[in-house]
């Protein structure tokens, strides 16, 4: 079973952000996401809710404001409750595995032709630096040996390869 969605729309509103009692950073926002065709000359467009979670969020709440364009990868996930009348209310929001900023900053989501993009992408939840695992969270990276220090600096001489070495 797959339960994959992409999309690429312009923030409704400006996040909200808000913590958990365990203090998970949520963030609840909706992406306007125009149809692909038009209703006697009129565009029309959906209003998609979504939600994100941890350092994602709180990127997406601190860099992202009304209007920005923002591409998410995510699953959609649904859920009820009770409403305050007592009836059950069904909800369906996109759950971001990944999101990447799609304007810079201090873009107010005009067109500004191909400029738009730069390099304010924002994957697994971080803005501009070090590379995160999935969702996020800290992913750890395997050490790489520095320039300076040079691998073979105590061999003798170039390297001989028998052709039993070889996997082919």
């Amino acid at each position: 079973m797959i339960n994959r969605t992409v999309i690429v729309g312009r923030l409704v509103a400006d996040p909200e952000l808000r913590f958990t009692p365990s203090g998970i950073a949520s963030c609840k926002f909706r992406l306007a996401v125009n149809r692909p065709f038009k209703n006697e000359g009129e565009q029309q467009a959906d209003f998609i809710a979504c939600v994100a979670w941890r350092k994602q969020a709180e990127n997406l709440a601190n860099f992202m404001k009304k209007g920005n364009l923002i591409g998410l990868e995510g699953r959609i996930q649904t859920g009820s409750y009770e409403g305050q009348d007592g009836k059950r209310v069904y909800t369906t929001d996109v759950v971001a595995d990944s999101i990447q900023f799609l304007e810079p900053r201090n873009s107010t989501g005009s067109s500004q032709g191909a400029s738009n993009y730069e390099s304010s992408t924002n994957t697994c939840g971080q803005y501009q630096g070090a590379p995160q695992g999935n969702y996020g969270g800290n992913n750890n990276q395997p050490s790489y040996t520095r320039a300076d220090e040079d691998p073979f600096a105590n061999s003798k001489g170039p390297m001989e390869v028998d052709e039993s070495d070889l996997p082919f």
